[in-house]
């Protein structure tokens, strides 16, 4: 992967997850917060079971990285092809980007959250009603799995990458690039709940996903162009 990818995903990972993930998320790190996490924990120990819940988290993203990475290079048959998925990558960017500032519904769309059904009820009950650490990590493995337009997105940009390795790789930029804001949100409730701070970190997350999405549609147009490139030379000229 390039440098240039590199950045812009920790950029739009970070940036995106003081407000859109906040939003999506909260109410469950709030929820375990308040319930799991007693006041006779050590900081040491309430810092643990924080991490050991990002750490779930990030773990799902990884696995669902290399899963469509594997897609993505399955699907690279042909220059045409490859082009062809880096072309729509960059379109749902796109979209996610108007999205963000409110112009579509994308995002509102796709996340058609699985909350509410009775087999994520019924674990999400159980676990919260535990008070071993690793259920943390569970709690964490679960919530990895909820629908959210943001974990499509780089989702996608895993399976663009057309590599298991590379796809996971995503995944895993994306998932440690949440955990400050996450990580943060029982400390900091009041700040995020300010709606000119989290409008100014989804409007800067916004800009980035359509820098980048045109990016990775200019990546896609010189794929078809130049039958030499492979999609691991993609940047290449």
């Amino acid at each position: 992967m390039e440098t240039i990818d590199i950045l812009s995903i920790i950029t739009i990972a970070f940036l995106g997850s003081f407000g859109h993930c906040v939003g999506m998320c909260g109410g469950i790190v709030i929820a375990y917060s308040s319930t799991k996490v007693k006041d006779n924990f050590s900081k040491a120990k309430q810092t643990l079971s924080h991490l050991l819940y990002s750490f779930g988290r990030i773990t799902t993203y990884v696995l669902l990285g290399a899963v469509f990475g594997a897609i993505g290079g399955v699907a690279t048959f042909s220059n045409f092809a490859n082009g062809i998925l880096w072309l729509i990558a960059g379109t749902a960017m796109i979209l996610t980007g108007f999205s963000l500032l409110g112009k579509i519904k994308f995002l509102t769309l796709i996340e058609h959250s699985v909350s509410k059904t009775s087999w994520y009820q019924q674990s999400f009950k159980a676990l919260l009603g535990e008070q071993t650490l690793f259920s943390f990590y569970l709690l964490g493995l679960l919530n990895g799995l909820l629908p959210c337009g943001f974990v499509y997105f780089f989702a996608i940009t895993a399976a663009s990458t057309g590599s298991p390795i590379s796809g996971a790789l995503v995944m895993l930029l994306f998932g440690l690039s949440t955990i400050p804001a996450l990580f943060s949100l029982g400390f900091f409730v009041g700040l995020f709940n300010k709606s000119n701070f989290r409008n100014i970190m989804i409007k800067l997350a916004a800009l980035s996903v359509l820098i980048y999405g045109a990016y990775t549609i200019y990546n896609g147009y010189t794929y078809i162009a130049n039958p030499n490139k492979t999609l691991l030379e993609c940047h290449t000229k």
